[in-house]
């Protein structure tokens, strides 16, 4: 708990440098214009305010007594009251971005001049940008932390619930609307490349969105080494695969346009694993269309590059195939854990973000430094490098976490109306 109030007062002292250093600076502000500037700073001083009174309220709590009765009941008020300033502002980041890069040489050289004065201490400006989005992901872990140590059936507990709900689904709207926006931009880009050889596939919906890209070796020929000379036993082609369908297509010689071969819906896709199948057939995979564009069934066999790319195609083409480690969606405490020791962002849309200390039950493993992961405390699933976790060996540990992350799930389902105060109806 005092360490929720030390780091707000510091998160706060780190707004106040965006602000007067930055977003104050007479030179900076005539380098650009006015909708540049809202652009590039958004609702900043709205984000700062509600940082303001919320470090105000926690400050008078530890006037009121150092050892600090509770500091959960401040953030839910806060958090229901004044925390949507944070979804704005993280929504809003991807235009930050844009207009950061677009800025003129002028506004280099004047952001240049003022990232090197000492008072922000070697930080970049687009370092503190980010921080709106970073303190309400880490006031949720903090939640988090303050629930798991709290005495059931406690004051304390209830509040931290409430807290701790609030902030997930505040979390969970910045990343919702930050990913709509992303998606919308990707399928008007994507749309653009496609070319259709009969009927098109309209691709933009708000329903849909892009879950993996990439090229894959089409085996064109027979399962034999036994290919007439100079015809190449796989094709190059290119896979789209939404959430909601997949396309297949030839991508030509520049690979800016894609000619779209066969399509399916996702629902309709099935994978068949090839294994010990000599060299030549390394890292194959077989992709059934039960029903295709043309409403016949189709067959695919399909080459990646390496062991972790190929079961990342399969985990993504039939997320309900069952994983290595784990065969239902039940949490087994003989099912193995890994906890995250450097903090990783994602690279691709298959990919998981985690964050140091996160605990995730592991799902799949390849020998070539790949893992797929269910994190506990929010059932996010995805890949990230074997080498920014490690696995938790023991069993004591494991069970302690699956009842942590079992009593925050039950906790929050126990919990009434929020605006109302709730009332508990289960452990």
């Amino acid at each position: 708990m005092f360490e929720l109030v030390t780091s707000e007062a510091s998160y706060y002292k780190s707004l106040e440098i965006l602000e007067t250093h930055f977003l104050r600076n007479p030179t900076l502000v005539n380098t650009l214009s006015q909708s540049d500037m809202h652009f590039l700073f958004s609702n900043i001083e709205g984000v700062m305010k509600a940082s303001e009174r919320f470090l105000m309220d926690l400050e008078h709590r530890i006037e009121e007594n150092i050892l600090i009765s509770d500091v959960c009941d401040i953030v839910y008020h806060h958090a229901v009251d004044h925390f949507n300033v944070f979804i704005t502002y993280v929504i809003n980041q991807n235009y930050q971005e844009k207009n950061y890069r677009q800025g003129n040489q002028v506004f280099r050289d004047v952001m240049e001049s003022l990232e090197k004065h000492p008072r922000v201490r070697g930080l970049s400006f687009t370092s503190f940008l980010i921080l709106p989005f970073q303190r309400i992901t880490r006031l949720k872990l903090l939640v988090q932390n303050i629930l798991k140590k709290a005495e059931e059936g406690s004051e304390r507990e209830v509040n931290a619930i409430k807290a701790h709900q609030r902030l997930e689904q505040i979390v969970k709207d910045c990343n919702e609307g930050v990913r709509k926006m992303g998606r919308t931009e990707e399928l008007i880009s994507i749309e653009k490349t496609l070319e259709f050889k009969s009927k098109s596939i309209p691709i933009i919906s708000h329903s849909r969105w892009l879950l993996k890209k990439g090229e894959v070796q089409l085996m064109s020929g027979p399962k034999s080494t036994r290919t007439s000379k100079g015809k190449k036993l796989y094709q190059p082609v290119y896979l789209f695969l939404f959430n909601n369908l997949l396309l297949i297509t030839k991508p030509n010689s520049s690979g800016d346009k894609f000619q779209v071969l066969d399509s399916c819906t996702r629902a309709m896709l099935r994978t068949d694993d090839l294994e010990d199948q000599g060299q030549l057939l390394a890292n194959v995979f077989n992709l059934r269309l039960l029903e295709n564009q043309e409403e016949r069934t189709a067959n695919y066999m399909l080459k990646t590059g390496s062991m972790s790319e190929k079961l990342r195609w399969m985990c993504a083409l039939t997320p309900s195939r069952r994983t290595r480690f784990m065969t239902t969606s039940t949490h087994q405490s003989d099912s193995p854990q890994v906890q995250c020791i450097q903090s990783y962002s994602s690279q691709e849309p298959d990919e998981l973000s985690i964050e140091m200390a996160d605990v995730l039950n592991l799902l799949e493993r390849t020998d070539d430094g790949w893992m797929m992961g269910e994190r506990l405390h929010d059932s996010e699933r995805g890949w990230f490098p074997s080498r920014v976790v490690e696995e938790i060996q023991s069993k004591e540990v494991r069970i302690q976490n699956l009842r942590e992350a079992q009593r925050i799930h039950q906790a929050h389902e126990g919990v009434g109306c929020p605006q109302t105060g709730g009332a508990r109806t289960g452990k």
